[in-house]
């Protein structure tokens, strides 16, 4: 009899994840959350749309686009939330606290992109 079950702890090997299931960000990454304006059902608060910042947390699990499952369209495809940090100085110009100030928020991974750090 042979037994082919992989030992608890191994490394796996060859493994294709599917889209949504590797995080796109890692904590100390620099994004904007993007500046779309849709109709409807929609997560991002107006004020933090074009805003830079640091993502400081993967959330897990991976989850559903609660925006397009308000219309019935994901068919549970997952992706994942992060925390961000928008410094206080990206909301308020005029801010005179400290740099490290800032607004934390969790975002679904389709509302960032990437920037030079």
């Amino acid at each position: 009899m042979r037994d082919d079950t992989i030992p608890a702890g191994a490394p796996l090997t060859g493994m294709v994840f599917a889209e949504g299931e590797r995080p796109v960000f890692s904590p100390g990454d620099k994004a904007r959350i993007l500046a779309r304006s849709p109709v409807g059902h929609y997560r991002v608060p107006t004020y933090m749309r074009g805003k830079f910042c640091t993502v400081e947390k993967i959330i897990e699990p991976a989850a559903v686009d609660n925006e397009e499952e308000a219309f019935g369209r994901n068919a549970g495809s997952k992706r994942h939330y992060y925390r961000v940090a928008v410094p206080m100085s990206e909301l308020w110009p005029e801010y005179k606290g400290p740099a490290t100030d800032g607004l934390r928020i969790e975002v679904y991974e389709t509302w960032l992109e990437r920037v030079p750090a």
